[in-house]
Formats: C-alpha cells, structure tokens, sequence
C-alpha cells in the first residue's frame, strides 16, 4: 500500500521541482545567506565581547597600580561597572561631557553618572569640581546615583558639606580600591 502511494506521489513532487526550481533555488541561497550573515553578526559580537574583557582586564591591572592617563581611569571606572552587573554602560568622550565621564545602569536599573577625578594622593578634590557635576549630574543627565570618584586620597570639607547637601555620594582612593578588590561596595550600592 505504501509503495502504491510512493507512486502517486513521487510524478506530483518531481513536477512541483521541476516547475519551480528557479524559485527554489533562490530560497535556499536566500537562506544560506541570512545564516552566514547571522553567523557573522554572531562572531563579530563575540570578538566585541573577547576586546572588551581584555582591555577591562588592562585598564583595572593598571588602575591597581595607579599607572592610569585621565581617559583610561574612566574606562577603569566603566570596567568596574560592567564587572559588576551594569549595563548599557558607556564612556562620555571629550570635553563637553557636562560632567559626565561613566554613565551606565545599575543592576536595579537605576541611572549611573560618574564624574572622574584622576588626581594624585597627596591632593584633595575641592568643591568647585564636585558643585560643578551636582549642576549637570540630575538635572542634565538624569542621575538616579551621582558620584565623584577619585584616585585622591580625600575631599575638602567644603566639598564633602556640598556632596551631602546635593546628595551626591564621594568616593577617594581608599574606597576606590575597596570597590576595586571587591571588600567594599560599588557606588550605587
């Protein structure tokens, strides 16, 4: 019984292909073409991915060292971030960032905006530096957790006065490498 409905089947499927091989053949180099282009999207975001492990793992190797360039203390700040469950976190570019250098969202989704100070130990972050961020860091970008963080050892008390009054959180060296190594919280915790 089969082999007679193989039979009535088979004449039916070969002039369905050849009637329409034309179109059969451009689906299927359609669909070799959407799965090496998926393919490729794929490889590309895990080379993205492999880069940016890598230079996160750089940038903190150097900012344990304190060897860091003002840019890369940012992109020091921004691995930190991602290391610790934040996303769409990015690196604000140049001068006009308004305060800005390290936005990103929390694990919780609240909003990130870090203001980078790449100082010396010897010297303290002022409050002009922290009064400028509290000017932009809600109002311009929308800061649910605003910090200023430091590779100085501390902030003048006029600065810290300011940063309590306007509810921005400082952090100086000291709980920069807390954060760092992991025995101290992240700003936003």
């Amino acid at each position: 019984m089969a082999g007679v409905a193989a039979l009535a089947v088979i004449p039916g499927i070969a002039r369905f292909v050849a009637e329409h091989t034309a179109a059969l053949v451009v689906a299927v180099v359609c669909v070799a073409v959407a799965a090496a282009a998926a393919g490729a999207a794929a490889l590309a975001v895990r080379h993205r991915r492999v880069v940016r492990t890598r230079d996160d793992a750089r940038v903190l190797s150097a900012l344990r060292q304190n060897a860091l360039s003002p840019r890369e203390f940012e992109q020091a700040l921004a691995a930190l971030c991602r290391r610790d469950g934040c996303t769409q976190v990015e690196v604000v570019d140049g001068s006009g960032d308004l305060g800005a250098d390290v936005i990103a969202r929390a694990p919780d989704g609240r909003r990130i905006v870090l203001q980078a100070k790449r100082y010396g130990h010897a010297r303290s972050v002022g409050s002009q530096d922290v009064q400028r961020f509290g000017g932009t860091a809600r109002t311009i970008h929308s800061a649910d957790v605003a910090a200023v963080v430091t590779t100085a050892h501390a902030f003048t008390p006029h600065a810290r006065a300011y940063a309590q009054k306007a509810g921005i959180l400082l952090v100086a060296a000291k709980g920069l490498s807390a954060w760092d190594s992991r025995t101290g919280p992240a700003p936003w915790d």
